[in-house]
């Protein structure tokens, strides 16, 4: 039988023997691991009694994280994953905003809500490894010992409040209901079992960890390894150690790991496959081809409305296909609502049709997957419009129906009257020598409305960039279309990334071409790229605060 609720599945593995959740040098079997689940929700009820059961943690991965998670599933309760790289007012904002009642930290995180406006949990700090919270603990157990129970929560009860990573504007905290943590384990049935050790090194306060290791585990009996952070360094050593058979990452997390020098045991490993969205196509195959397990991207989001997964045979560049047909998951123009054209390609497989076959990927039949952001009746409008789930992610479909990644929403790039998307110019420029990453930005052309493109390359030595080296490996690549060639060029050594290890566009276009170092252009259109000076950034500005004006000016007549 199916577990309907988060609770269910937690009381399934009540008398599992097996070996549940490995932390460092400590072991908890499933059993012992519900026991303390158990205990966790009595404590919860007791925090909370007659206010609004929200609580946010504000922990690193460490085991009470987890039994807190476990906790929450049993006593009704709804557990606010706080991003420990948030500061001043910004978290405080998160703990007001999802109607905390307490927030449970420990003592390193403790200081990074000293003097903050937290709202209801104000005087309701503490910490889980403080001597009050073990009375705590004492006193659930004592109560859980004497046959104190949780009534069941009902399938739509709040569970989990989960921020958005942030990296393409504020983010937003995502409902997701006992019912949604029960499917989200249901749906990968069959692929574990009680034999595989699941390494979690990526955030308890994102999704993707919850979703892709926790859950799963749970739900199929599997080992949970878990991690404090993750380290690039360890990542690998640990999971040959652990004789993990599975691992998550996201965003350049799987970048950094094949930075770690090669080894002769890179393929002594239990490995039998790795989930690694938003990772690089580039790095996708250098992971395969080094450590000889599979690499499966996908996409997915916070939402988790819209998932697509690969299939053998796809080019390397693709999404995937869609997990549920039943989501009705289709490309579509914005503006009008209508279909995009499929994607078309020269015999190069350069797409010779983007600017009618890229729109935003939307779910027609998902908006029942999508459980809205919490106190966010906007948000959830904009995601919702029209009765369809709205990714905010631009793709396009070939013709057997094959889907890939262009972009954000604001990934649009419109130069000298052409439309076209980010990421097909990201893929081309990332096959350059030397370039690890890249993220491909539009900025403000300073004679017309229009955009120029920037790009913003992580190379091993910045200093060692070559502007000429580069414009003819842009010359020889066919792929590159001229409105393509990027006006502005940023070399660095790593690009940001927020908590998740997401690049951070929203840093990168704040910044833009305003820095003082490692910056290149083309003071002609269509000239060569050298460096940029101050007095060339004078002068940039000097022409966008004059066509502004000139806009404005038009504007009005």
């Amino acid at each position: 039988m199916v577990p309907a609720t988060a609770a269910e599945l937690v009381a399934a593995r009540r008398d599992d023997q097996t070996l549940g959740l490995r932390f460092e040098d400590r072991s908890w079997t499933w059993a012992e691991v519900v026991r303390e689940m158990t205990i966790r929700a009595q404590l919860i009820t007791q925090l909370t009694t007659g206010e609004r059961p929200h609580f946010g943690v504000l922990l690193d991965n460490v085991p009470e994280y987890l039994f807190l998670l476990g906790g929450a599933a049993v006593a009704g309760a709804v557990l606010v994953g706080l991003n420990a790289t948030r500061r001043g007012e910004d978290l405080a904002r998160d703990v007001r905003h999802t109607d905390c009642v307490a927030v449970l930290t420990d003592a390193e995180h403790r200081p990074l809500l000293d003097g903050l406006d937290l709202g209801p949990a104000a005087g309701r700090v503490m910490d889980v490894d403080g001597a009050d919270y073990m009375m705590l603990v004492d006193d659930a157990t004592a109560a859980v010992e004497g046959g104190a129970s949780c009534p069941p929560p009902s399938p739509d009860a709040l569970m989990l409040l989960l921020f958005t990573s942030g990296s393409t504007g504020a983010p937003k905290a995502v409902r997701t209901t006992q019912r949604r943590v029960a499917t989200a384990s249901a749906m990968t049935a069959g692929t574990y079992g009680s034999t595989d050790a699941m390494y979690c090194a990526m955030p308890l306060f994102h999704g993707n960890a919850l979703n892709s290791s926790v859950f799963p585990a749970l739900g199929s009996g599997a080992a949970l390894v878990l991690r404090r952070r993750f380290s690039a360094s360890a990542f690998m050593d640990d999971v040959r150690a652990e004789g993990c058979t599975f691992f998550s990452t996201v965003g350049r997390a799987l970048s950094y790991v094949l930075a770690v020098p090669e080894r002769d045991n890179d393929r002594d490993h239990k490995l039998r496959f790795v989930l690694a969205p938003e990772s690089s196509p580039t790095d996708v195959k250098s992971f395969q081809r080094r450590f000889g397990v599979m690499v499966v991207s996908g996409y997915g989001s916070s939402e988790n409305a819209i998932v697509l997964v690969p299939r053998p045979g796809l080019p390397r560049d693709a999404l995937g296909v869609p997990a549920d047909s039943s989501a009705d998951i289709a490309v579509v123009d914005a503006d009008t609502m209508i279909e995009c054209p499929r994607a078309t390609f020269d015999d190069a497989g350069r797409l010779t049709n983007g600017d009618e076959a890229i729109g935003e990927i939307v779910g027609r039949k998902a908006l029942g997957r999508f459980e809205g952001y919490y106190n966010n009746p906007e948000a959830t409008e904009a995601r919702a419009r029209n009765g369809w789930y709205w990714s905010g992610d631009l793709g396009y479909r070939d013709a057997e129906g094959v889907f890939f990644f262009a972009g954000r929403t604001n990934d649009w790039l419109r130069v000298d009257g052409e439309n076209f998307a980010a990421a097909p110019v990201e893929r081309v420029l990332s096959r350059l020598p030397g370039v690890r990453g890249v993220v491909v930005i539009g900025v403000p052309d300073e004679r017309t409305a229009d955009d120029q493109v920037l790009a913003v390359l992580e190379v091993d030595d910045p200093a060692a960039f070559d502007p000429v080296t580069f414009d003819r490996g842009l010359a020889a690549d066919p792929e590159l279309s001229i409105k393509w060639a990027p006006r502005y060029v940023r070399v660095l050594e790593a690009l940001p990334v927020t908590a998740t290890n997401k690049i951070d566009r929203a840093l990168l276009r704040a910044t833009r071409w305003e820095v003082d170092d490692s910056m290149y252009w083309r003071a002609e259109r269509k000239g060569p790229l050298v460096p940029m000076t101050p007095r060339d950034r004078e002068t940039l500005h000097a022409a966008f605060e004059a066509n502004q004006r000139a806009e404005v000016l038009r504007a009005r007549s």
